[in-house]
């Protein structure tokens, strides 16, 4: 089953920073944790992210769900410059409901100078059909409020011109 959430926002930015900032900053200041959602610490082998292809292993502090430590891969499987981010979140090191990975999608279209239009969806994959309600559940309810908080620390960011780690 795959469950698909979506959130939108306008930022007041360039669009090269709405655009860049969510994929080449620093991810421990997006992922802040929440709930049972770990922080997220700091990534390895990530060496050549920000081109389509790369990876990058993505570790996370100890909470209530996670022992801490390497917890999954992300893989950047499509970059339209200014326009479009898509990344899989994969290899997950800790049981998640089921869930077998997550595609995310980051698109950026300027709708007047400095104001940016911001979608912003997951499709959460899961292959357990006895968890297909609590999946459904979690996305729909958790999972949104979980990127509404991306959004605005992302927002944050941009507007702060937090410098870019990756090319």
């Amino acid at each position: 089953m795959i469950t698909k959430v979506k959130i939108s926002t306008i930022y007041e930015c360039s669009l090269e920073r709405a655009f860049k900032t969510p994929m080449l900053c620093d991810v421990s200041k997006v992922h802040t944790g929440f709930g049972i959602m770990p922080k997220v610490t700091h990534c390895t082998n990530d060496e050549n992210w920000g081109q389509i292809g790369s990876t990058k292993k993505v570790f996370v502090a100890k909470s209530f769900s996670q022992k801490g430590g390497f917890a999954s891969v992300e893989t950047l499987l499509d970059r339209i410059e200014n326009k479009y981010w898509k990344i899989e979140v994969s290899e997950f090191q800790t049981w998640m409901l089921g869930f077998s990975r997550f595609t995310g999608e980051w698109k950026t279209t300027e709708t007047e100078h400095n104001k940016i239009l911001i979608e912003y969806s997951y499709s959460i994959h899961s292959n357990i059909i006895l968890l297909y309600p609590i999946n459904w559940l979690f996305v729909k309810i958790f999972w949104k409020t979980y990127m509404k908080r991306v959004l605005e620390n992302i927002r944050h960011m941009a507007y702060n011109d937090e410098p870019y780690l990756y090319e």
